[in-house]
């Protein structure tokens, strides 16, 4: 029995927490917001310098994408 109490309590002092951090993050929305479209541009650019490294690295695999996406768009309809 003792076990099924401690399960019983562990969730209620879970969800106590989570109340308390929404209640001190919601005045910050507007700065999460700025802060996770810094984080995004951030990802994006080390995304594309790592796209970039991986083409100079594979030249022949960056060729064939290349001409695959040319492929595609060739016979891409409007």
């Amino acid at each position: 029995m003792r076990d099924g109490e401690q399960r019983d309590q562990r969730p209620a002092v879970r969800d106590a927490r989570d109340l308390s951090d929404v209640q001190e993050n919601a005045p910050d929305a507007q700065e999460s917001d700025a802060a996770r479209r810094r984080r995004r541009a951030q990802f994006l650019r080390e995304l594309h310098e790592a796209k970039q490294l991986r083409d100079r690295v594979q030249p022949r695999r960056a060729r064939a994408a290349r001409m695959r996406q040319q492929m595609r768009m060739r016979t891409f309809r409007w």
